[in-house]
């Protein structure tokens, strides 16, 4: 027989063993794909572009339908860091085979979800450090959302626990909403929160472009003395973020709240109008317009002035009172029969619970009164139903005329002293 007789019967035996072949190579792909050996590959593929050290205990793959990776006991860390940068009991991603095929370059994932994440900024701040300068951040799109669960957040001086947040979806010409919670602690005061976000235009903010954000929701300021501050909040303004800032220029703050002690519960509500700034991991309203509307103990007032918010609490504000409030211990004559507003001048710098000294001048008509008061103390004092005629604070009064029962005293100059506010 010839060779070209010859030919079509050797490639009828060779196509069995090459299919032979093909099944053996498809099930070892698929066995590899399955074993651990793989996922702790991609882990070190991804440490790598990422300069970390990522290993996670125990990993679970599901390629049927929508592939599914599912990392537990995940860590993230900087080589040579004493700190993980992130942890997670539970990192569930789910991602279609299209970003597989493209590796990447389509860049849409189903879902990720996050159980006990714990994410510490000093070690992320690091880590961030070394990383090489790049263009705009490629952010994923995530058709059915994110959901974390039971994370915290750790800084050297404070930390957010009980981070919980919810996005239904992400795409970057679609606005964003999420629904996030947690409580930052920075002894002596916590602060629970479930909020409310809207951000319009995603691609324009992370291109470094302003983008109309909106929060609303509630939190609590609660401080280990005994009082609490349970608050409805709402922010709007178009924000935009930079390297280490963002800012919001203007920022309209609205709060609804009550002050609530063991003897008290005061309704007020306070609207802030002003350029937002936050960087050196503080919140800087400058210059800024403050309304207050209370009633009882809380008078109405407005001022201008600037309010910074971090590890300490900075405040100058120069304002007025509309009138002396009548829950107020009372004046003497002439000052009680004066319609005068009441300019007022008040200066804190120290903890965020103003718990440190504050000064405070205020006026009427020409008479003058300077005064150093803590404000816990001075609460305390006005809870108190007997005790101490005179508030807690040191100070002086200056006026031309006081009428009390009996007398009228001209040039009247009076010092308080009080030891607690020294």
């Amino acid at each position: 027989m010839n060779d070209a007789a010859l030919a079509p019967t050797l490639r009828r035996r060779r196509w069995p063993r090459r299919l032979l072949v093909l099944l053996v190579l498809v099930a070892v792909a698929i066995w590899w794909l399955q074993s651990p050996y793989a996922g702790r590959f991609l882990l070190r593929q991804a440490g790598a572009a990422l300069g970390l050290d990522i290993r996670a205990g125990t990993l679970d793959y599901r390629l049927r339908g929508t592939p599914q990776l599912q990392l537990h006991d995940v860590v993230a860390q900087r080589p040579g860091d004493a700190v993980p940068l992130l942890c997670a009991r539970r990192l569930l991603l789910a991602l279609p085979w299209k970003t597989l095929r493209t590796r990447g370059a389509s860049l849409v994932l189903q879902r990720i979800e996050l159980d006990a994440p714990v994410l510490d900024i000093p070690a992320l701040q690091r880590w961030l450090a070394t990383r090489p300068p790049s263009a705009a951040p490629r952010i994923p799109s995530l058709t059915t959302g994110l959901r974390i669960r039971d994370g915290r957040i750790d800084n050297d001086d404070w930390r957010i626990d009980g981070v919980a947040i919810d996005l239904p979806n992400l795409a970057l010409n679609l606005p964003l909403h999420a629904r996030v919670r947690g409580r930052y602690l920075a002894a002596p005061i916590s602060i629970p929160a479930d909020l409310r976000l809207t951000i319009t235009h995603l691609n324009h903010l992370l291109a470094g472009q302003a983008s109309a954000v909106s929060g609303a929701g509630t939190l609590t300021l609660v401080d280990a003395g005994g009082w609490h501050i349970p608050a409805q909040v709402s922010l709007t303004g178009p924000l935009q973020i930079g390297k280490d800032s963002a800012l919001m220029r203007p920022a309209k703050l609205g709060i609804a709240a009550r002050y609530i002690s063991a003897s008290s519960d005061l309704p007020f509500q306070l609207g802030v109008y002003a350029p937002m700034v936050f960087n050196n991991a503080a919140w800087r309203f400058v210059p800024a317009t403050l309304v207050l509307r209370g009633g009882g103990m809380i008078p109405n007032a407005q001022a201008r002035g600037s309010v910074s918010v971090g590890a300490r609490l900075r405040l100058h504000l120069d304002g007025a009172l509309d009138t002396w409030p009548l829950a107020w211990p009372a004046l003497p004559m002439p000052l009680a029969a004066s319609s005068s507003t009441l300019p007022f001048v008040l200066d804190y710098q120290g903890a965020p619970a103003f718990s440190d000294a504050a000064t405070l001048t205020l006026r009427r008509d020409a008479t003058i009164f300077r005064a150093q008061f803590q404000l816990p103390e001075v609460l305390t004092w006005l809870d108190a139903s007997e005790g101490s005629p005179l508030p807690p604070l040191s100070g002086s009064l200056t006026t031309p005329r006081i009428q009390i029962p009996g007398a009228t005293l001209d040039g009247v100059q009076i010092e308080i002293d009080d030891t607690r506010t020294q």
